[in-house]
């Protein structure tokens, strides 16, 4: 399906080399305030209080967040569980106060809210947890890298294996780079949407390269130079990647207007995964593929002629 198609292609490689140096500095940018600011993790890495409290009819989540602000707490997490009326709290841990503690003033703000609210359960999450959940993540990481680098050395070539693995860092680490520049709160929900990010953006290099593959395979292109089959093959997927990827920019978009607050950082993270994926996908992946040197010869095998004893009756 195509909304439009355009007959000349465009000189995308001509501008690659200074799109590329925007790209280092960007990525150099988001390495300095990662390691400057560092995350901004939650309690889910960091340890802290969970409550699980139950009203007698719908609560009311945004009212709970203020109560619970108005208590000194800047980083609570408040969202539905399972029901309407069951409500999950998460408190970072303090030094001062106990859980115990932390619970009961937590229950005497929202009982001054709504008396009909009751406690369902109380505990504490340990440092220890968040050590391990932050290993979990990292591996998971890891493996998502390593299987999509056999996947496509396998499908394509080395080269664009490469090529599409330093584009798709180049977009975790600049998702990175934005949550801790901003110090927006890092969470497992915002680890699953760099996650789901790796897998989205090597989708868009795959078409590409799908597409390079084709153009270096088709005679009619024989002539071309490997920029020129790049620029083609770019060119003629901007209608599929207009539609793919404003269609779910429209879903993410909806999340993160009306999802209220549990879900605003995961449509934060996933907005920013999708607009540089495509830039990535364009200006990084097919360009550093480029500059690896791809070319024909390495999607074409060459064929073998056969000798004058081929087929010959002894």
């Amino acid at each position: 399906m195509e909304l439009f198609r355009i007959k000349r292609d465009i000189p995308f490689m001509r501008h690659a080399l200074i799109f590329n140096a925007i790209s280092v500095l960007t990525f150099v940018a988001a390495v300095f305030f990662l390691f400057y600011k560092g995350l901004h993790l939650s309690i889910e890495f960091t340890g802290g209080t969970v409550m699980e409290v139950t009203y007698s009819k719908p609560a009311d989540l945004e009212g709970m967040r203020r109560s619970i602000e108005g208590l000194g707490y800047t980083d609570t997490q408040v969202q539905s569980f399972g029901t309407a009326q069951d409500v999950m709290i998460r408190l970072p841990a303090r030094k001062d106060v106990s859980s115990a503690q932390q619970s009961e003033k937590v229950m005497g703000a929202l009982k001054a809210q709504d008396d009909s609210v009751r406690l369902q359960r109380v505990e504490f999450v340990g440092p220890q947890v968040g050590d391990e959940l932050t290993h979990d993540g990292l591996m998971a990481l890891g493996m998502v890298i390593i299987g999509i680098v056999i996947y496509l050395a396998f499908r394509f070539e080395w080269k664009f294996a490469v090529a599409a693995i330093i584009a798709n860092l180049h977009d975790v680490v600049i998702i990175l780079g934005f949550f801790a520049f901003f110090q927006w709160e890092f969470s497992l929900t915002v680890l699953a949407a760099v996650l789901a990010i790796l897998g989205y953006s090597v989708n868009e290099s795959v078409v590409i390269f799908d597409r390079v593959r084709e153009t270096f395979r088709d005679r009619r292109f024989g002539k071309m130079d490997t920029a020129d089959v790049m620029n083609h093959a770019i060119t003629s997927t901007i209608s599929r990647t207009i539609i793919t990827h404003g269609s779910t920019q429209i879903m993410v978009l909806s999340m993160l207007v009306f999802g209220g607050a549990t879900l605003h950082y995961f449509s934060v993270a996933l907005t920013i995964g999708i607009l540089f994926g495509i830039y990535s996908s364009v200006f990084v992946a097919a360009a550093v593929a480029m500059w690896l040197g791809v070319k024909r010869e390495d999607l074409i095998k060459p064929v073998k002629e056969k000798s004058e004893t081929d087929g010959a009756v002894v």
